[in-house]
């Protein structure tokens, strides 16, 4: 086949969907790779380096115009209308979002959103959302650490004692579980909060405390079991009292990072304003959400804005602020995936009753396959 790897141009994206590594792994199968002039520089990929995996460096339109194309993030319609009826398309291709389904829908393509896969076992190769919040957990303690006025660690001078920052991190997921080992390894106190009790044990073997709400009813029990990995939305009785615990928490933390997203549905509401206002003068919020509408109703989405004295933090894409293993981890993603859309003839080959691939298509022969009503 054919395989197009085109430059990212959405604002802030810096990654790239193939790297010299998983290109050489494709060319050896057989492929022939076009990857645009410049795809991969904002992740320190040179042309030269994709040239020597052997592909072929050419226009936006050479990559475009592939059977295959490689995406980190949905084409916009002037990239879609370079598209060939008929071709495939795969990436991060925001499956929640109808309008965008229609648009790939309307040009005839077969499009695959690598977000929808399930959470399993045999999934987590190709788990996208897990290789990026990761990152995305990392990166958020070093922001953090850098908009903190004061050291992360305890530290016992000549001069003095200085204490160790305490972290609050706010739903431990990927992300959050990674701020936490991160947090920990650059000598913060850490406690963490999150509505499935499963992962009290992770967040403890961690080193951080977990801070409980408890459950009083059936109804917040069952929600907080969750769905393929994903919190669902909690009853207002529970989020309540996890509001208050948070506010007290929230009050003696120098830092807090919030991690919480519900999959097509606007974040939830973690961190509100009158505890903000209560915080201590200097602190630190990483709001992770902040592409989903926040957890805190203060975030601005791509600003650093202070807040009654708080510095809140609203970058949406923390995984493109890494962009070289961002890539390299997406990359590897993508390349799992084809192995079951690509037989070993080297033919696309959609077989639905694979339930990944089947979750992840979003549109084929002009049907919409998913749609969020």
């Amino acid at each position: 086949m054919h395989i197009g790897v085109p430059l990212e141009t959405h604002d802030g994206e810096t990654r790239v969907a193939a790297t010299p590594e998983t290109i050489k792994k494709l060319v050896g199968q057989g492929h022939q790779v076009t990857v645009e002039s410049g795809a991969g520089i904002t992740a320190s990929i040179t042309d030269e380096a994709f040239a020597a995996a052997g592909a072929t460096i050419g226009s936006a339109s050479a990559a475009f115009g592939a059977e295959l194309v490689l995406k980190v993030v949905a084409p916009s319609e002037a990239e879609l209308a370079q598209m060939n009826s008929g071709a495939v398309l795969v990436g991060m291709l925001n499956p929640f979002s109808n309008e965008t389904i229609a648009l790939m829908n309307a040009r005839g393509i077969t499009a695959f959103a690598l977000e929808a896969a399930p959470r399993t076992s045999r999934a987590q190769s190709l788990d996208v959302l897990s290789s990026q919040a990761n990152i995305a957990g990392y990166k958020a303690v070093l922001l953090a650490a850098h908009h903190y006025p004061r050291f992360m660690p305890m530290l016992m001078t000549a001069a003095g004692t200085v204490k160790a920052a305490r972290i609050l991190i706010l739903g431990a997921g990927v992300a959050g579980l990674q701020a936490i080992a991160t947090a920990k390894r650059l000598g913060a106190v850490i406690e963490a909060s999150d509505v499935r009790p499963a992962v009290k044990e992770q967040i403890e073997s961690l080193g951080a405390k977990f801070v409980d709400v408890p459950f009083e009813t059936d109804e917040e029990r069952d929600a907080a079991q969750g769905v393929g990995g994903y919190a669902r939305p909690m009853p207002a009785s529970w989020m309540e009292r996890q509001a208050k615990a948070v506010h007290e928490k929230a009050k003696l933390a120098d830092i807090v990072i919030t991690t919480a997203l519900i999959p097509g549905r606007k974040a939830p509401t973690l961190l509100h304003e009158a505890t903000v206002q209560e915080m201590k003068p200097g602190s630190v919020v990483i709001d992770l959400a902040a592409a989903q509408g926040g957890n805190c109703p203060l975030t601005e989405a791509e600003k650093v804005v202070v807040k009654h004295g708080v510095t809140i933090v609203g970058h949406s894409n923390l995984a493109a602020l890494v962009p070289a293993d961002a890539s390299a981890l997406y990359a590897r993603n993508l390349l799992d995936f084809l192995k079951l859309v690509i037989d070993k003839d080297g033919q696309f080959n959609v077989n639905l009753e694979d339930d990944i691939v089947a979750a992840c298509l979003m549109c084929r022969d002009g049907e919409v396959v998913r749609s969020n009503g």
